[in-house]
């Protein structure tokens, strides 16, 4: 009877840890988390970057997802987090609204807030899968381009100082929704040039092996939103799966390249994220 007893003592115990530690998760991961946001600080390397460009900072964010659980008041929060970067060049990799045919009439008031984002350089933008559906398609280009971002399908700008130095910055369409031309625009990049591509999605990296890239800049993923110990990414989506969140090296034929894989400022599908707070990715970029 006294093994019973403290048998039934010690699941009960169990139980209550249990769901003590569940509501708190729920709590922390529905409630908290979602609202914090980690600036992540990263250097990058290239012989081909241009003396007059070392130092310069870019500034990433990307998959805002403006709706429901992401409002007007937290987005001007994130415009003022990226100002006190004072950033060179800012870039966002997409899925600026989460479903825009329910967000209704406030479209416009998201890209007046987003014109606040100051930069010396310039900002630069591409669609991502939710900026090619839902209606978000109608107002997306013309929105960012009010907002002051240069928004990139499937091409290259260079951006040139006053001394004639430049750095490539290649835009590439949405791989879910859009059309993307992997050939058309990144044979344009020139061997000896810094090269920045930005898209959507991360997966794709492994299909630009063949051409001379720098860094690419990635978000899609969430970071995988919600991450579990010894488990790892818990929501996963298309070509976000094996490039998840974080820095990696692709080994291409003429150079290793950077790829980056910011994870995001919102939420879909559910509003939680454990274990992978909002991001702000920033790169100083130097020679040496």
């Amino acid at each position: 009877m006294k093994q019973l007893k403290q048998a039934v003592r010690w699941g009960t115990t169990v139980i209550l840890a249990l769901l003590v530690f569940g509501g708190s998760a729920y709590v922390y991961s529905s409630m908290v988390e979602p609202h914090l946001l980690m600036v992540t600080e990263h250097v990058v390397k290239a012989e081909q970057l241009p003396p007059s460009f070392e130092g310069m900072k870019i500034v990433q964010f990307s998959d805002v997802h403006v709706g429901a659980d992401y409002s007007i008041e937290q987005l001007q929060n994130l415009v003022h987090a990226i100002n006190q970067q004072r950033p060179d060049i800012v870039v966002f990799n997409g899925d600026l609204f989460d479903h825009y045919s329910l967000y209704g009439a406030g479209a416009n008031r998201v890209f007046e807030v987003l014109a606040g984002i100051q930069s010396t350089l310039g900002k630069y933008a591409v669609y991502g899968n939710h900026d090619r559906g839902g209606g978000a398609n109608r107002v997306y280009k013309e929105g960012m381009e009010s907002a002051g971002f240069t928004v990139l399908v499937n091409e290259v700008r260079q951006l040139a100082l006053p001394n004639g130095q430049s750095i490539a910055i290649a835009g590439l369409d949405d791989f879910m929704l859009g059309a993307p031309d992997i050939t058309g625009t990144l044979s344009k990049l020139k061997a000896g040039q810094f090269n920045l591509v930005i898209v959507h999605e991360p997966d794709v990296a492994d299909s630009f092996t063949a051409y001379p890239i720098n860094m690419q800049l990635s978000g899609h993923s969430h970071g995988g939103q919600v991450r579990l110990p010894l488990v790892g990414s818990f929501i996963t989506t298309p070509l976000g799966e094996k490039y998840v969140q974080g820095m990696y090296r692709i080994q291409g034929q003429l150079r290793e390249s950077a790829l980056y894989v910011n994870r995001g400022i919102g939420t879909t599908r559910a509003k939680f994220r454990l274990w992978c707070v909002p991001e702000l990715s920033v790169f100083t970029l130097t020679q040496s």
